[in-house]
């Protein structure tokens, strides 16, 4: 008699129970879908980052040591990609790569390196 208030069955209950414990668990798989997509955008953003700024670094070296010209292009112990990487990822040989690709950096016989624009001309 104490139940009778109550409008519900059991069956009606279980029903319910499992219709709400399905939704939340589509909503738990999208979260999970935009939470990993979200992540795979940050670290695209990171390697995009820490590009620009290796490619800074490596117009900056060349402008210091003064290889403005084919005659004085220099050797960059970091041209070459490293076998034994030890520590985090090293960025200067794929920015530099992209900067000969570019025409911003130009690269003699060799295998010096040389700035063909000045930084100044270049919007970074």
């Amino acid at each position: 008699m104490a139940d009778e208030w109550f409008p519900f069955d059991n069956l009606t209950i279980n029903k319910l129970t499992h219709q709400r414990s399905l939704m939340s668990e589509s909503v738990q798989i999208i979260l999970g879908i935009i939470f990993l997509v979200g992540v795979y955008a940050l670290t695209r953003y990171g390697i995009v980052w820490r590009m620009k700024r290796a490619g800074a670094f490596l117009l900056k070296d060349l402008e210091r040591r003064g290889a403005v010209d084919p005659e004085s292009a220099v050797q960059l112990p970091y041209a070459k990609k490293s076998f034994l990487r030890i520590g985090m990822r090293d960025f200067r040989p794929k920015a530099l790569e992209s900067l000969v690709q570019s025409g911003i950096v130009g690269k003699t016989e060799g295998g010096e390196y040389f700035l063909k624009k000045r930084p100044e001309e270049l919007t970074l």
